[in-house]
């Protein structure tokens, strides 16, 4: 899902009341706060429309954007705007990619996609699934789903020229599995990299909203990764909740998560990561600020959504510096200022004050306790 929504339900009852499917990039914003979307957006929407030989002025009355400022590219607008705007385009194109594909995707084909997938046991089917119904309502693109190690890469296969609305459709596409599989498995997903074949765009601040990870212009494909784990999540979600979702689905795809399911694990594996070239393999000694900025989030955000999961930061921080203190002192010989220091204390009086909190034990006499 774009910037977060997703499609609306392809039955006629809910068709009258759904609002627009995640097609649109709305950017995340709270109510009041500054303009965020690009208004190459918006310029995208209305060539849609001009490609049909239709008005975009009534949608863009709507959605209270001026026609001159369309030709602004440096201006911007809100989320509630996009919205609008979008909402309507769907509704007056009949397109759910508003002008992406050769073929109109009609009102309800990407909830068509959604319940294809909400079945599923875990979220590797479900995106499996989306990736292979997604080529048969769109044959202009592929998406597939790999997995290398630890890493997931949702990738875009391109199979004609997008022209001018190439931009707005891939970042879209990408968007709207994002957002979708978020939902699906009730979780933030934190992307770890985004790869796009454009030239950085000079509204390529907007993408730090878009995607908070490293986004990579002028590559070779199109690509988003992500942490595997998360496709082994299963899915909570059923059919009863995607009918309700799909009738209001926007604030579902552009708005964050604030749960992230496996937080306390990716918190827990940067704590038990060695410093790389340190010589004896540290454990590093990292500040909540510092985790936070290798999370993409803020500190005050890390603590929160730690504490939702039952975790504290010095708890976890305290369960890694043990068990690598325990492992070094069993199965080596090395000092204790070595072991403090391996076990990520900056002195070996706060690493044995610690350590006999944590055992009822100093370091020396456990390494004997273990040793008869």
């Amino acid at each position: 899902m774009p910037a977060r929504h997703r499609p609306p339900a392809d039955t006629a009852p809910v068709r009258a009341h759904t609002p627009p499917p995640v097609a649109a990039l709305p950017l995340p914003a709270a109510e009041g706060s500054p303009a965020r979307t690009p208004m190459a957006f918006v310029q995208a929407i209305v060539l849609a429309y001009a490609q049909r030989g239709l008005d975009a002025s009534g949608a863009l009355a709507q959605a209270q954007i001026a026609p001159e400022q369309v030709a602004d590219s440096r201006a911007r607008i809100t989320a509630w705007q996009f919205e609008r705007l979008s909402g309507s385009a769907m509704r007056e194109l009949d397109d759910e990619a508003l002008g992406w594909f050769v073929r109109r995707l009609p009102w309800g084909s990407y909830g068509m996609l959604a319940r294809a997938s909400v079945s599923a046991p875990d979220l590797r089917v479900a995106l499996l699934r989306w990736c292979r119904h997604h080529a048969l309502i769109a044959d202009d693109i592929t998406l597939d789903l790999t997995v290398s190690g630890e890493r997931a890469t949702l990738a875009i296969t391109e199979h004609r020229d997008l022209g001018p609305l190439r931009e707005f459709c891939l970042v879209s596409v990408l968007r709207n599995a994002l957002g979708l599989s978020c939902w699906y498995i009730d979780s933030r997903i934190p992307v770890l990299q985004v790869e796009l074949p454009l030239p950085e765009p000079a509204h390529a601040d907007a993408y730090e909203v878009l995607f908070p990870s490293p986004v990579r212009f002028g590559a070779l494909r199109t690509a988003l990764h992500f942490d595997a784990r998360y496709l082994t999540l299963p899915l909570r979600r059923d059919e009863a909740a995607l009918r309700q979702m799909l009738q209001n689905a926007l604030p579902l795809t552009v708005l964050q998560y604030r749960r992230d399911r496996l937080l306390v694990q990716r918190v827990r594996q940067l704590l038990a990561a060695p410093q790389a070239g340190h010589p004896i393999q540290a454990l590093p000694q990292h500040s909540a600020e510092s985790l936070a900025a290798l999370l993409h989030v803020s500190p005050r955000t890390l603590h929160r959504q730690l504490k939702e999961e039952g975790a504290t930061l010095q708890g976890l921080k305290d369960e890694v510096r043990r068990a690598r203190a325990v492992e070094l002192l069993h199965r080596t010989q090395r000092p204790i200022k070595q072991v403090a220091e391996a076990a990520g204390f900056g002195n070996e009086k706060s690493f044995i004050r610690a350590f006999r909190a944590w055992t009822g034990h100093s370091p020396a006499e456990f390494r004997k306790m273990v040793r008869i």
